[in-house]
């Protein structure tokens, strides 16, 4: 197992050095993807203590498409498994390590940092967003994760990931996908902080980000039935009979 950590980045200045700091005392290789930053950002980067590799967007093009990058990038790296994290704070990075062992437990799994869905400071909307995701996604694979928004994750990427989508949906669709495809998923309680809402910095737009949840939803249930179902009994079968 031969982890790396990838955290995607858009005008998180305020933040983006301290999680950088923290996470490399527990990763040793980290690739970070300033997703058009008009920040601040590139001259943090330049000018971080530790060797980081960094892919910078000359424009904004959404989490998903940084995802992306920054997986493809690790895999053309060596790299077995990539722990994703956001850069706005949210997450704690000494969760690393607990993330790391259940992983190197499972490797073919995808572990999910579960940040459950009440917390001091979180927003409603995100809270609907995330029980709304959470019981679509179930629909879709028989699956209750707990956490399909969590940013805070292990992908095992030397199995090939679909990132089918660029923005904030993609992460719920490379989870349906995944099961769909026969991973396993595993989820594992972290921290989480929420800041005061005079602090927060969230990219997050509540009516167009719940739309394309709600598009991409809908298309999902209808594949889950002509192509998702299916595949699952087939991985099940094939499991079954290994």
């Amino acid at each position: 197992m031969r982890p790396c950590a990838v955290i995607p980045t858009y005008n998180n200045c305020t933040t983006l050095r301290r999680v950088v700091e923290e996470v490399a005392t527990y990763v040793n290789d980290i690739i970070v993807v300033n997703d058009g930053s008009t920040d601040s950002t590139a001259d943090i980067l330049n000018n971080i203590a530790m060797p980081v590799e960094v892919i910078t967007f000359d424009h904004n093009r959404g989490k998903g498409a940084a995802l992306k990058a920054g997986i493809e990038r690790a895999r053309a790296l060596g790299y077995t498994h990539a722990v994703t994290i956001d850069s706005d704070g949210q997450h704690y990075p000494s969760d690393i390590p607990g993330l790391l062992e259940v992983a190197e437990a499972a490797p073919h799994a995808i572990i999910l940092g579960r940040r459950g869905t009440r917390h001091e400071n979180m927003a409603a909307s995100s809270t609907f967003a995330n029980r709304f995701s959470n019981f679509w996604f179930t629909v879709q694979t028989f699956k209750s994760p707990g956490d399909t928004q969590t940013g805070f994750r292990v992908y095992p990427i030397h199995r090939r990931l679909h990132f089918v989508t660029s923005r904030y949906e993609a992460e719920l669709a490379v989870l349906v996908d995944a099961c769909w495809r026969g991973f396993s998923l595993i989820s594992v309680p972290v921290k989480v902080y929420y800041p005061p809402v005079d602090e927060r910095v969230s990219h997050f737009r509540p009516a167009r980000d719940f739309a394309r949840i709600s598009i991409l939803n809908t298309c999902l249930c209808f594949l889950a039935v002509i192509y998702g179902y299916p595949s699952m009994a087939w991985h099940k079968f094939i499991k079954k009979n290994q």
